[in-house]
């Protein structure tokens, strides 16, 4: 793994030296795009919207709309705007996980600790274990600032950057139906349903099904045939009577 970010935990007055290794990978089949013609592969260029000329990288600068006219940033600029977020992630509180609702999660970085820093690391891990919480920081990568929650994972401090309030849009324009429409008798029954199907999670026992059938496909279509497909059969219901539905699905679950 190459690391994608070099800097420093703030824990209190104690710096913590990491470097930050992407965490995650997608399970997804790379797919190129492809001339129908030739199959030749398609590359995007960098084109001058006026000259319609490619633009090389190293030419490329980064500027902000104001008043009609584009104020050019340089990385000093990136710099000035945060010099301490932009090589320390500074923890400025802690909460327990659960308060954090999914919504906000974004991706996660594994923290590795330089060598003067393995102490520290492996107190504010073993702290973190012990106190069942998480802690909330800020810092900047690539050029912008993440707010993030640090918390242990398998002998292991990961930084998993989550969104800020304003990122979250608002449901108001949403047309969703009111919760006192159901009886006491579908709740009860819908209840007993979600209890027959809780179970303890294992993230192990879910797999990425559908790349896997798409590749037995491309597979099958290399060597000149076609892939049984699963066909879909739709589930047929006698009514729309949402109480008979939720009591055949619990029945169905006991049998199965």
């Amino acid at each position: 793994m190459r690391s994608l970010w070099n800097g420093a935990i703030g824990f209190g007055l104690v710096n913590i030296p990491v470097k930050l290794f992407s965490a995650v990978q997608q399970s997804h089949l790379d797919l190129d795009m492809l001339d129908s013609k030739d199959h030749s592969r398609i590359k995007f260029q960098r084109i001058n919207e006026k000259t319609r000329k490619e633009v090389p990288f190293d030419k490329i600068v980064k500027g902000y709309l104001l008043n009609e006219n584009y104020v050019v940033l340089d990385e000093q600029d990136f710099e000035d705007a945060a010099p301490d977020k932009n090589k320390m992630i500074s923890l400025e509180n802690f909460v327990d996980l659960q308060e954090i609702n999914p919504i906000y999660y974004e991706t996660s970085y594994y923290a590795q600790p330089e060598k003067q820093g393995k102490k520290a690391y492996a107190l504010l891990l073993k702290a973190l274990v012990k106190s069942k919480k998480a802690g909330v920081a800020r810092f900047v990568l690539r050029n912008t600032e993440n707010l993030c929650i640090i918390h242990p994972l398998n002998e292991v401090l990961v930084v998993t950057k989550i969104r800020f309030a304003e990122e979250i849009r608002s449901e108001e324009e949403l047309k969703i139906p009111e919760t006192d429409t159901i009886t006491k008798k579908e709740l009860e029954v819908g209840m007993a349903l979600i209890k027959q199907y809780s179970s303890a999670f294992d993230i192990r026992g879910f797999k990425d099904e559908y790349s896997k059938e798409l590749l037995k496909i491309i597979k099958a279509k290399a060597r000149g045939k076609r892939a049984t497909v699963k066909k879909l059969k739709p589930r047929e219901s006698n009514n729309d009577d949402l109480y008979s539905q939720l009591m055949q699905s619990l029945e169905g679950r006991k049998g199965a």
